[in-house]
């Protein structure tokens, strides 16, 4: 994707991603280069976050 000419086009017909899409697109890219094991952590701990009452942390008050 070095070709600038490519790049612009598909700007053209896509339009500029959003700040939440590139940043959620550079998470996926860091998380794919972890271990399966630490996928699975992170995994995890994501699942138990959403799954815990909004402001049932301490320490997030």
């Amino acid at each position: 994707m070095k070709d600038p000419t490519f790049v612009a086009e598909l700007q053209k017909k896509l339009g500029t991603p959003s700040n939440e899409t590139v940043e959620s697109l550079q998470l996926l890219k860091a998380f794919l280069k972890l271990a399966p094991g630490q996928r699975f952590e992170i995994i995890e701990m994501v699942e138990r976050l959403a799954a815990e009452p909004v402001g049932s942390d301490p320490s997030f008050s």
